[in-house]
C-alpha cells in the first residue's frame, strides 16, 4: 500500500526561523508523521535572516529557474535546500531576491508592516505549488501554517483543481493565535485578493478574502479549507465564529504532540481518495 503523502507549507520553521509557536509546531509534527510511515515534503521562504551556510543550504537546479507572475510582473524562483540529518527530513525554501533578501521578515527596522506583504505571499503561495508540480510529487494533505500561506487554498481549488498532481488533495489549515495587526492592502491599494483575481483567479472566488485584513485573510483561506486545526488558546472568535457558520470540520488535538490523532486523521482523508 502507498505511503500517505502531506505536504506541510509554512513561513517559518525551527532552526531556520522561529518567530512564534509555528517554527516549534512545523519542526516536530512533520518529523512524527515521517516516523510513522507517512511521505513528507516542507516548503518555506528563504527569509534573508536565514543564514544559508550556518544551516546549509543549496540551490536544487534542477527545481530553480521557474518565473512566478505577481501584479504582472516576471519574478524568478529559485529552489533551496536542506537537511535536518537527525530527522531524516529535507526542506526547501523558495527564495526571490526582490521579495525575499532582507534583513527583517514581515516588518522593517521601524516596525512598519512592508507594503510588498501581499506580492510576497502571493509570490510565496504560487511558487509552492509549482514547485511541487516540478517534483513531480502529489500529496493526499497540504497542510498549510500560518497567514504568508493564506492563498494556497484559493489556487488548490480553483486553480490547481484539475491539475493531476494536486487533483485528489485535501486542505488542512492550523489556526494559531498569531501576529493580528496587519492588512495585505498596499499604499496604493492594490489588494491581497484584487492581486490574486488579476492573475489567476475569478473576482468572484477571490472576493472571500476581503479587505485583506488578518481576519478577512483567514475567512478566505478557510472557505477553501477541507479541515481547520485549530493550536493553542485565544483563537480569534470571529475566524472561530466563521468556520462554525460555514461548517467547515474542526480537528482539535489534545495537544500540538496528539500525533496519533493526527495521522489517523491524515489517513481518513487520504483513504476516501483512494475509495473514491
Amino acid at each position: 500500500m502507498a505511503k500517505t503523502k502531506i505536504l506541510f507549507v509554512t513561513h517559518e520553521m525551527s532552526p531556520f526561523l522561529e518567530i512564534s509557536k509555528i517554527s516549534e509546531i512545523t519542526r516536530q509534527l512533520p518529523q512524527a508523521m515521517q516516523e510513522k510511515g507517512f511521505e513528507i515534503r516542507i516548503l518555506m521562504p528563504r527569509f534573508g535572516s536565514i543564514n544559508e551556510r550556518r544551516n546549509r543550504l543549496h540551490e536544487v537546479i534542477r527545481l530553480s529557474g521557474m518565473n512566478i507572475v505577481v501584479d504582472n510582473n516576471d519574478n524568478p524562483l529559485i529552489i533551496k535546500v536542506a537537511s535536518l540529518p537527525a530527522a531524516r527530513m529535507q526542506v526547501y525554501f523558495l527564495d526571490n531576491e526582490e521579495y525575499f533578501q532582507r534583513k527583517k521578515t514581515f516588518r522593517d527596522e521601524g516596525d512598519k508592516f512592508f507594503e510588498d506583504n501581499n506580492e510576497r505571499s502571493l509570490f510565496f503561495c504560487k511558487g509552492a505549488l509549482e514547485t511541487v508540480k516540478k517534483l513531480g510529487w502529489s500529496p493526499d494533505v497540504v497542510h498549510c501554517h500560518g497567514w504568508f500561506t493564506a492563498m494556497i487554498p484559493l489556487y488548490l481549488k480553483k486553480v490547481y483543481h484539475e491539475d493531476p498532481t494536486f487533483k485528489d488533495a485535501k486542505v488542512f489549515y492550523s489556526l494559531f493565535n498569531e501576529e493580528k495587526d496587519f492588512s495585505l492592502t498596499d499604499t496604493v491599494g492594490s489588494k491581497y485578493a484584487g492581486m490574486a483575481a488579476d492573475e489567476d483567479v475569478s473576482q468572484e472566488d477571490a472576493a472571500v478574502y476581503g479587505s485583506g485584513s488578518y481576519v478577512d485573510v483567514y475567512k478566505g483561506a478557510l472557505h477553501y479549507t477541507d479541515v481547520v486545526v485549530t493550536v493553542g488558546e485565544n483563537l480569534n472568535k470571529d475566524i472561530l465564529q466563521f468556520v462554525e457558520d460555514q461548517k467547515i470540520r474542526v480537528f482539535n488535538p489534545d495537544s500540538a504532540e496528539d500525533y496519533e490523532n493526527f495521522a489517523t486523521l491524515y489517513e481518513e482523508f487520504a483513504s476516501e481518495e483512494v475509495e473514491a
